[in-house]
């Protein structure tokens, strides 16, 4: 696939080779990592516009950003216009240059609240979001879905909407709400988005190995593609797609992930997100299996990392990357 810059606003991201926003997973360590190995951009965890409106310090967390990460992208969930509105221009948001909203998430807690992907069936209401959140002067971001129900499709009608609206740039999941994170993507929905629009149209969803990123791209017509599981399966995804150098093995990623975590989050978290990212990496490792018990039983620093050793290390592998 091409890899090539799109120009947002005053932005200029450096690859089209995007990571999408997963919760638990993309905190600023995470990031850091992708930006490292050449995504052109990444986004923090979903964050809840309501949560932040009610001060909820779990809510603030996720924020967590230094002036080291080369784009500071947030991703806002919620479905109250003057909120999210009020949310994107606050101070809690300052450091971010680009804010993503959140109209595609399936999950049905979600989409009974009015939130993500139920959005879609309300256009009006999800222009005003945009409209809202565009007057915090910030650049603002769009992740959808193909539609809500696999019989009834309007990606495009949705992006129109979108760019009316004056977001400036959308990412379309290849899938419908009902389809939740399983099926093959509608390649067909997404290019005639792209077809429909100006603004750079991102295709995500299905992508686990360069074959699919590169036909996705071919299918779609798409200006990039957004990684989303398979990020964090085998992050070398981003390196072998854009050509950017990197010699770092495994072990050494998870090392230099767990010594950055440890400096910004405390003992717990880091424990957690490092066995969560450890255990996604060693899917395609050949006889690690038994070691998972083991290394989520670790209960200090210690024994993660004589875990990280023995398994991404010591013991016998497959290649890599």
């Amino acid at each position: 696939m091409e890899i090539k810059s799109i120009r947002l606003g005053g932005l200029l991201l450096p690859s089209n080779v995007l990571m999408a926003p997963l919760a638990g997973y993309t905190c600023y360590p995470f990031r850091m990592l992708a930006y490292e190995l050449g995504a052109g951009l990444c986004f923090t965890e979903m964050v809840s516009a309501n949560g932040l409106k009610y001060e909820d310090r779990a809510t603030r967390r996720l924020l967590f950003t230094t002036r080291e990460e080369p784009i500071r992208a947030v991703q806002l969930l919620g479905g109250h216009p003057a909120v999210m509105g009020q949310m994107a221009g606050s101070e809690l948001l300052k450091d971010f240059a680009v804010i993503d909203l959140n109209m595609g998430c399936p999950v049905p807690n979600v989409f009974k609240s009015g939130e993500g992907s139920a959005l879609m069936l309300d256009q009006k209401r999800a222009s005003a979001i945009i409209q809202n959140c565009k007057k915090s002067g910030k650049i603002v971001t769009v992740k959808c879905r193909t539609g809500v129900r696999e019989d009834e499709m309007f990606a495009a009608e949705f992006a129109r909407m979108c760019e009316a609206s004056g977001a400036d740039m959308i990412t379309i999941h290849g899938r419908s709400r009902s389809m939740m994170y399983d099926g093959t993507p509608y390649y067909r929905e997404i290019a005639q988005a792209k077809a429909a629009v100006g603004i750079p149209v991102i295709a995500n969803g299905g992508i686990f190995s360069i074959e699919d990123a590169k036909k996705m791209m071919e299918r779609t017509g798409a200006d990039g593609v957004m990684l989303a599981r398979y990020g964090l399966e085998h992050p070398f995804i981003f390196q072998e797609l854009t050509g950017k150098p990197c010699q770092k093995t495994a072990f050494q990623i998870l090392t230099e992930q767990l010594d950055l975590t440890k400096q910004y989050y405390d003992e717990t978290y880091t424990l957690i997100y490092i066995k969560k990212l450890a255990a996604y990496m060693m899917k395609k490792r050949r006889g690690t299996k038994h070691y998972k018990e083991r290394l989520y039983k670790s209960g200090s620093i210690q024994e993660l990392q004589e875990m990280l050793r023995l398994i991404f290390l010591e013991h016998p592998k497959e290649t890599e990357q």
